[in-house]
């Protein structure tokens, strides 16, 4: 086994571990571990809400989160020569849920169970959270690679289990950048609910072991961590899994890497917001360098090559959406919205297969569904498509003659 670098006690709060992590990104959080390229270490990482959701039938907890602690993130971890313009490459060699019999109390998140959530609208909400503006929960079962949900009978899928956020600290000046774009966005319509994007928020601001006096500069300063940006953080993508490399860029001296937000299993979009199966639980990773990388390639944003692993279904369902809104407008081109499109067509579909549609939102989200953008070409409508493996029901779910059985699949957890 590989050095644990960054190990946590998941019987305690990030706020309260002997070296806590950060929920914040910041040039000038301090390094709580040092590694050197070419090595392989391992790391814990704490469910992304730092134990807000528990293993229950009701979603209170998702209605009434505070999300000014999330994501609880690993380190930053220093990788000794780093300097600004490397690339750093980094290898995802395993990674697993917390096991109760080592010490992982059994009401955390990633100690045999994980959860989807769908946020309510005042709270975050969601990619469809004008068709599903409140509070909703699945609970998911682990048995071994798999995953089932007493909130979605009738479904059984392997999972596909990453890392939804990792990334190198910003530099002082992509700090700045990125606070100036995101405040002028949310000046667009500084009323929205749910708002634009996220400023920076001092309340409950995790900073590592950045000393006392420090903090209060920082924290006025230290972006969210919520949207992906240029240093890669929370993208979210279900093929960072393990085999996987990453080709990151380097902002600052010693690279300052940091992981958190680990995934059991999400579909592609994580659509619900909190819409993958979220988890506690450990990573391993090899680092390397490729000195001035960053100006040879031309990087502004981060590559990456798949795994090897991943979930292997053969035949699909899959639904097409344009860009079309639900009332009847066409818009130009516009993607975003033809996926949108096609995932309201599938919840519609799966509706009538005995699900509500919140279940079927949350299943969307956690189960390992393809999204492809199928046509940009054809003017006025972009065509997304949405593939849905067909092997993880327990039943049939494609069209056919016979009359379609009105199943009773249970429902949900709803907020009190």
């Amino acid at each position: 086994m590989a050095e644990n670098v960054f190990p946590l006690d998941p019987t305690k709060s990030m706020f309260e571990q002997e070296v806590p992590g950060h929920n914040r990104w910041h040039p000038e959080i301090p390094a709580a571990a040092s590694v050197r390229p070419g090595s392989d270490f391992r790391m814990d990482c704490l469910e992304w809400t730092d134990g807000q959701v528990k293993n229950t039938d009701d979603a209170n907890d998702i209605r009434d989160m505070d999300l000014s602690k999330n994501h609880v993130l690993s380190g930053p971890i220093e990788i000794e020569g780093a300097e600004p313009g490397d690339i750093l490459v980094v290898d995802i060699l395993d990674l697993g849920p917390f096991v109760p019999e080592k010490g992982a109390p059994a009401e955390a998140a990633g100690a045999g169970w994980g959860y989807t959530g769908i946020f309510a609208r005042e709270n975050g909400g969601g990619f469809l959270t004008d068709h599903f503006p409140e509070a909703q929960k699945a609970i998911w079962d682990f048995h071994g690679v798999y995953a089932t949900s007493r909130h979605v009978p009738g479904v059984r899928f392997a999972g596909i289990g990453h890392p939804g956020l990792f990334g190198c600290a910003p530099s002082h000046e992509l700090l700045a950048e990125w606070n100036r774009r995101e405040r002028a966005l949310i000046q667009t319509d500084p009323e929205r609910v749910p708002p634009l994007a996220l400023p920076p928020e001092p309340r409950n601001a995790l900073l590592g072991t950045l000393p006392e006096s420090e903090r209060e500069r920082v924290a006025a300063e230290a972006c969210r961590t919520v949207p992906p940006r240029e240093h890669c953080g929370n993208v979210d993508i279900k093929n960072l899994s393990r085999g996987a490399r990453a080709y990151l860029p380097v902002y600052v001296e010693g690279a300052k890497f940091s992981v958190g937000d680990l995934h059991f299993s999400q579909g592609d979009g994580e659509i619900s917001f909190c819409g993958a199966i979220e988890m506690g639980g450990w990573i391993e990773f090899g680092v390397d360098l490729i000195k001035g990388g960053m100006e040879r390639y031309g990087m502004n944003t981060p590559f990456f090559k798949p795994g090897p692993v991943e979930p292997r279904y053969s035949e699909f369902l899959s639904f097409i959406g344009i860009s079309v809104d639900e009332d009847g407008s066409n818009r130009y081109m516009d993607a975003t919205l033809a996926y949108r499109r096609a995932c309201l067509n599938a919840i519609d579909y799966l509706s009538r297969q005995g699900y509500t549609r919140e279940q079927a939102y949350l299943l969307l989200s956690a189960a390992p569904i393809e999204a492809r953008f199928s046509g940009m070409v054809d003017i006025p409508n972009a065509c997304a498509t949405l593939y849905i493996p067909t092997e993880i029901f327990d039943f049939d779910i494609r069209p056919s003659e016979e009359e379609l059985v009105a199943r009773d699949l249970g429902r949900q957890a709803s907020a009190g």
